[in-house]
């Protein structure tokens, strides 16, 4: 029978631990800027949620809100002005940001000491070596197959990605756990199934309302749910669990999975830069 793992319960022992640090530093609260471009409902919600359960566990958050016109050079000077605020420790650039926005250029611009978010280069080459922030998306994952006891040694991997970024990191943390990974991207689904079906983890990301069904899964597979959308006015993930709990040994549900992780990773790098601050 299938397991739920319960992200939100994870979540809260990853808050607990970090509320009891924030209490120890005696008055001193870790300071984390958030900036959202535009109004797209989504990043609204997540970023409203972050400000909110950030106040929770002593974390305080400045947050600047631009519009979706807002030019490059405007946005980078907002992001030099946090690099050198010595009281912000994080900082977070709500993605996706407009199209016409060079996300990589953007993010790249940050102090990456301050790159809570992980998507920094410098973080990004340094991912199977320990570096600097490892991005709450990844740390979420590794996290949920540490809480089940799973090993990826010699295990086969389907990663189901948007993002390069995305698919690319998690390709080097399982090659560092000694797994094999399968990269497949959205126009690659039908082509790859087998492999997919053959998969001893499968991992995906894509925003694809259920997509994902007993058909891809192979018994006692460990399935990973990344993918956030919204499907007849219901918060969905990209895996249709009714079906595929038939066959998958544990499963992330949508919501209260890998979503309410991602926020308390966060919050630990944010907690994590302050501490190398003051070192």
């Amino acid at each position: 029978m299938v397991k739920i793992i319960d992200g939100k319960k994870i979540s809260e022992t990853i808050k607990d631990k970090i509320v009891q640090e924030i209490y120890e530093l005696k008055g001193q609260r870790p300071n984390l800027a958030i900036v959202l471009l535009g109004e797209r409902e989504d990043s609204k919600l997540y970023v409203d949620l972050k400000r909110k359960q950030a106040k929770m566990v002593g974390i305080d958050t400045h947050f600047y809100h631009l519009t979706e016109s807002t030019k490059e050079k405007e946005l980078l000077e907002v992001i030099d002005f946090l690099n050198q605020d010595e009281l912000i420790d994080g900082i977070l650039v709500q993605l996706p940001l407009p199209k016409h926005l060079d996300a990589d250029k953007i993010i790249n611009s940050l102090d990456y000491r301050k790159d809570v978010d992980g998507f920094h280069k410098e973080s990004l080459d340094k991912i199977d070596s320990g570096g600097v922030f490892l991005s709450p998306v990844f740390a979420s994952v590794l996290r949920i197959l540490q809480e089940i006891n799973y090993k990826l040694e010699d295990k086969q991997v389907a990663i189901i990605y948007n993002s390069l970024i995305f698919g690319s990191g998690l390709v080097k943390l399982v090659k560092n756990r000694k797994g094999k990974s399968i990269l497949i991207q959205k126009d690659e689904i039908e082509l790859k199934k087998d492999q997919i079906s053959q998969s001893d983890v499968v991992i995906t990301a894509l925003g694809v309302p259920k997509f994902l069904d007993k058909t891809y899964i192979k018994q006692g597979a460990v399935v990973i749910d990344v993918g956030i959308s919204k499907f007849n006015g219901k918060v969905v993930g990209d895996v249709d669990s009714d079906s595929v709990k038939e066959l998958a040994s544990y499963i992330t549900p949508v919501p209260g999975g890998i979503g309410p992780m991602t926020i308390a990773m966060l919050f630990k790098n944010t907690l994590e830069a302050f501490k190398n601050k003051i070192k």
